[in-house]
């Protein structure tokens, strides 16, 4: 192909987006035990003891508590994980995922 007097090569400019966030909650019922939320942290959200323990006491003080901050996809992969050891655990354990 030969480029023509005027004509002009143009590229497309296209921007890469940076995926939005979303935070993993865990939210306090009367039944599950602090050390098993802990051990949730620990083992699913990769905190160690210290951030485990006091991620639990909000969660337990404040009804509410948030696990960690990641893609939508890694969010729903780690909320169904969760639900799967509390069932497993005969826990009601709850967690949900909210927009950044």
């Amino acid at each position: 192909m030969s480029k023509g007097k005027g004509s002009t090569a143009t590229k497309e400019h296209s921007k890469v987006r940076e995926p939005s966030l979303f935070k993993v909650l865990l939210h306090n019922d009367d039944y599950t035990s602090m050390e098993f939320v802990v051990a949730i942290l620990e083992k699913v959200f990769r905190k160690n003891t210290s951030e485990a323990s006091k991620i639990m006491l909000n969660v337990h003080l404040e009804g509410v508590g948030i696990a960690g901050v990641y893609t939508r996809e890694i969010c729903e992969t780690k909320v169904v994980i969760v639900h799967d050891l509390a069932r497993q655990n005969e826990y009601p354990l709850r967690c949900t995922i909210e927009k950044l």
